[in-house]
């Protein structure tokens, strides 16, 4: 991965989130959030 993909990247990553505090009150967020935290939880399990 190239510095300008990663940057590229990260810079659609930000807006996603700036994106989802401005319109949606950052709903989308704790969402991912949580079904993150289940999913560490899970994978935790199987080691």
């Amino acid at each position: 991965m190239t510095n300008k993909i990663a940057l590229g990247l990260g810079l659609m990553v930000l807006g996603f989130f700036a994106i989802d505090y401005v319109v949606f009150d950052a709903a989308n967020t704790v969402f991912l959030a949580r079904k993150f935290i289940d999913f560490v939880d899970y994978i935790a399990f199987w080691r």
